[in-house]
């Protein structure tokens, strides 16, 4: 006859999966760029409605930059890059910068 013994292991794992940071997409205030412009950018690329992306460009103006989005590392850069190409299309100098957020 053969006794089974429930055992566990008798290690435990340590490594826990930590969740990915985000990251703050932050638009830069210049004295070329239209607010529109910037309204623009936040509804077709950040998908802000347009009362929200106006409070965006808003701050933007006021306080020399404000925050598009808060994404995945990945997301942020794309959507950053994204703005700054659309902004150099059409001949503005739209700075969209990636900062970690804590």
């Amino acid at each position: 006859m053969t006794e089974v013994i429930d055992q566990k292991p008798k290690t435990k794992s340590k490594n826990k999966v930590k969740r990915p940071k985000n990251w703050a997409v932050v638009i830069h205030n210049d004295d070329y760029t239209p607010m529109d412009f910037v309204v623009w950018i936040l509804i077709s690329i950040f998908k802000r409605s347009e009362e929200h992306a106006s409070r965006i460009t808003f701050a933007v103006h006021e306080k020399g930059q404000g925050i598009a989005g808060i994404f995945r590392h990945e997301i942020a850069e794309t959507k950053a890059h994204d703005t700054i190409l659309a902004a150099k299309q059409n001949n503005f100098p739209l700075l969209a910068t990636v900062e970690e957020v804590e």
